[in-house]
């Protein structure tokens, strides 16, 4: 067995190897697959026979010390339908050729920590393991409708333009983690739509230039580990965990971005052919101190969780927050901390009393989808607040004077206030009953007038009947009994009618009621009035 000479095929080559070999001097597709479409299944069970094997430590070979292009070409690797024998390791190595290996089977794991490319593409292949610590490629990784048995690892990958990995299914390794990509580095969009993950998604302080796209994936927890583990995460514009429509119509199996894939927030009319596949994950999601430039989208998803997990937006900062999803059944939604300019709901997707936390949650405009009445809301905020917080109440009471909305503002924190008062002794729970009955806290302002126009109306005809005696002979004014009812309803205002008159028996204790109901009236006006001054 000798070594090549120059450009020189090495003679311990197959016939196989050998035509490989040639492709990629001419820079064009090495195609081994069989008209069978089932034969040319990689994850099909069965072997693909000697005629279809190229050894692992050629492919080596031809991408770290490969022969020179033939004139007026360009070397590249481009292999369909392939066995691939032994394992392909790469560790460390530059590769300068275009690399696409498009539906072929790995033997072994796949080894590319530390390894430089240029563009690589792996299209449908069938992989037991990638290794690619740090790897990294000055434009794409693409590894669209994979197979991966035993876990990706890319952590600390710097992806120079876009990571594509929609259609993948990959399996958990030994630490129950599918795709380990902590602090990867994506240079402009990381396409991850209708994949499935048996397995927790790491992508911890990871940063995605453009956006993250998860439209119509599967992700399922293993172990005792999340579905998706993302803190720190930082996504220049959105991140999408919404439905996907499919359709064959739009493209076929053999394309990349992935076949069949509509996007539309508008699913009221589908066309024939086409249907609803939406994100789901099965377990806890974590995004906590993340940063997303535009929006964060839940339509149409499904968070599938058991007691105690959680969908975890603790301290993110976003510029919209698109909750729009099914209403999870159990587990809880955390948005402690969390700053949102604009928030976008439905009153169905929050879930119940004990599953929504949001204390410090900050956001600037509330923009309901569909039916969202004000009851709603608030059941909304009592759900995220099992024991008494005011802050909930007075950041919607504010989002909503800022929309013009000041009756409903007055609403939320008449609501405050009752709920409060659930957390007071009983001597100031009483007073606060008395506030809510008479003038709601001072939140509406009418019911003062209309209990003073009644008390005045009813201390008028009952004096009218019975005029008292004046306590200094003639001197006193005539006799009204309708100013007379309404000095002593005004406790600070002297009409020249109390003082004048005796009154005894059950008249002096209607006068002492009218003046302590005047004194309740004027003291909850006025602590309504203070609370509107503090306000403004």
């Amino acid at each position: 067995m000798s070594e090549p000479h120059d450009d020189e095929a090495p003679d311990w080559l197959s016939a196989t190897e050998l035509g490989m070999w040639q492709a990629f001097r001419n820079g064009s597709t090495y195609d081994l697959s069989v008209p069978s479409p089932l034969l040319n299944d990689p994850a099909a069970a069965g072997p693909w026979g000697e005629h279809r094997s190229v050894r692992a430590r050629v492919i080596a070979l031809l991408l770290l010390s490969g022969p020179s292009a033939r004139p007026g070409r360009v070397a590249a690797l481009k292999l369909r339908g392939a066995y691939i024998s032994g394992s392909l390791d790469l560790a460390g190595g530059n590769v300068d050729p275009y690399v696409e290996l498009t539906y072929c089977r790995f033997e072994r794991e796949l080894v590319l920590p530390e390894c430089h490319f240029t563009t690589l593409r792996l299209v449908g292949c069938v992989i037991p393991r990638m290794e690619a610590a740090r790897l990294r490629t000055e434009g794409d990784l693409h590894l669209p409708r994979c197979q991966v048995a035993r876990g990706i690892r890319l952590t600390d990958a710097q992806i120079g333009t876009d990571l594509l990995i929609s259609q993948i299914s990959v399996r958990p390794d030994s630490n129950s983690r599918s795709i380990a990509a902590d602090g990867m580095s994506v240079g402009q969009d990381l396409q991850a739509e209708q994949i499935e993950t048996h397995g927790e998604f790491s992508l911890r302080g990871s940063k995605v230039g453009g956006s993250l796209m998860l439209r119509g994936s599967r992700l399922r927890a293993a172990g005792e580990r999340r579905a998706l583990n993302a803190p720190q995460l930082t996504v220049e514009r959105s991140l999408y965990m919404t439905g996907a429509v499919v359709s064959i119509a739009t493209g076929h199996a053999n394309s990349t971005p992935p076949y069949g894939t509509v996007y539309t927030g508008n699913t009221s009319r589908l066309p024939p052919g086409t249907e609803i596949r939406r994100f789901e994950c099965y377990g806890g999601v974590r995004l906590d101190d993340g940063r997303f430039g535009d929006t964060i989208d839940f339509h149409q998803a499904r968070f599938l969780m058991a007691a105690g997990e959680e969908v975890s937006l603790r301290r993110i900062t976003a510029t919209e927050l698109r909750f729009q999803c099914e209403r999870p059944l159990e587990g809880r939604v955390v948005l402690n901390g969390a700053k949102i300019t604009t928030l976008m709901d439905l009153s169905t997707s929050w879930p119940g009393p004990g599953g929504l936390a949001m204390g410090g949650f900050s956001y600037e405009n509330v923009v309901p989808s569909g039916h969202f009445p004000l009851t709603r809301r608030l059941e909304w905020l009592d759900s995220a607040t099992p024991e008494y917080s005011p802050e909930p109440y007075e950041r919607l009471a504010q989002v909503m004077r800022n929309s013009g909305e000041d009756a409903d503002a007055r609403e939320v924190l008449l609501a405050k206030q009752r709920r409060r008062r659930e957390t007071l002794p009983l001597a100031a729970k009483t007073w606060g009953y008395i506030q809510d009955w008479t003038v709601a806290y001072g939140y509406r302002p009418g019911r003062a007038a209309l209990w003073m126009a009644m008390l005045w109306a009813g201390g008028t005809f009952a004096f009218a009947r019975h005029a008292p005696e004046p306590l200094k002979g003639e001197e006193h004014p005539v006799w009204n009994p309708a100013l007379y009812v309404l000095d002593l309803l005004v406790p600070v205002i002297n009409l020249g009618q109390d003082g004048h008159w005796r009154t005894e028996g059950g008249w002096q204790w209607l006068a002492a009621a009218m003046v302590l109901l005047g004194w309740i009236l004027a003291t909850t006006v006025a602590a309504g009035a203070s609370r509107l001054l503090r306000r403004g």
